[in-house]
């Protein structure tokens, strides 16, 4: 996919370019992604459409999250990414990508549909941020992975080991910030208007704390359909995407 870029009150947005025909596909990656992590799953959605995969700040090459970060920054840059479109596009989140990406659709009525995996509301995590804000490098992904997703301490010695772990390193950065955007955001009421396709990771129905965060997410939405995705968890777009990116292909032409 090709690099493409915009310029927001100074900072550098990147997102990666895949051109095609018809309505253009916005992919926002949630924490601990960037937009890398999801060529597959673009790859895998069968679509001939142009695919716009977002670096969100915070991520190189993009820009840092800037002074006063919060969802709405989120919020306006993604809105910047649809001004630079020109054209009304499909959004697909994943995590706190997802929740960007409905606030979006709730305000913008450039958004055609919107797809959301897993995504999340507070209180989320809030309890992990003293301990991240004092960490080193290493520390935040092992917080992030152990404290806050709850995965085993098998998974976060198999991550060390892994050629990952650098890059791991560099997207925990921003974290602590981006945890408390998370908790301090209120969904615009006009959620209630918005048709999102969500979808659930089996492994996480009503497990904690993707499963709780999910519920308060679909509580919000009265219109929304969910779909489960079996024998998977948070991780989807690393551990199967195609699976993920197939699903979500067959959503976009559910929703047609």
């Amino acid at each position: 996919m090709d690099s493409r870029e915009i310029e927001r009150d100074g900072v550098r947005l990147h997102g990666l370019w895949r051109p095609g025909e018809g309505v253009p596909i916005v992919i926002v990656p949630g924490v601990m992604a960037d937009a890398r992590a999801f060529v597959p799953v673009a790859d895998a959605m069968g679509r001939t459409a142009p695919v716009l995969i977002l670096d969100r700040r915070g991520r190189a090459p993009s820009g840092p999250l800037g002074e006063g970060y919060a969802v709405s920054t989120e919020v306006a840059d993604l809105r910047a990414w649809l001004d630079e479109l020109g054209t009304p596009a499909d959004l697909v989140g994943w995590s706190y990508g997802a929740t960007i990406a409905i606030e979006v659709a709730a305000l913008d009525d450039r958004v055609r549909r919107v797809i959301g995996y897993e995504p999340v509301l507070g209180p989320f995590g809030a309890d992990a941020l003293p301990a991240l804000r004092a960490a080193d490098p290493d520390a935040r992904v092992e917080i992030i992975n152990r404290d806050v997703s709850g995965f085993s301490a098998e998974h976060v010695a198999a991550l060390r080991a892994g050629p990952a772990w650098a890059q791991l390193r560099r997207l925990a950065e921003p974290l602590a910030a981006e945890l408390v955007a998370l908790n301090a955001f209120e969904p615009d009421p006009a959620w209630q208007r918005v048709p999102v396709a969500l979808i659930l990771g089996e492994q996480n129905r009503g497990h904690h704390p993707y499963g709780p965060a999910f519920d308060r997410v679909a509580a919000r939405l009265p219109r929304s359909t969910t779909t489960l995705l079996p024998d998977q968890g948070h991780l989807a777009h690393v551990d199967d995407p195609v699976a993920l990116g197939t699903m979500i292909g067959t959503l976009l032409d559910d929703q047609s």
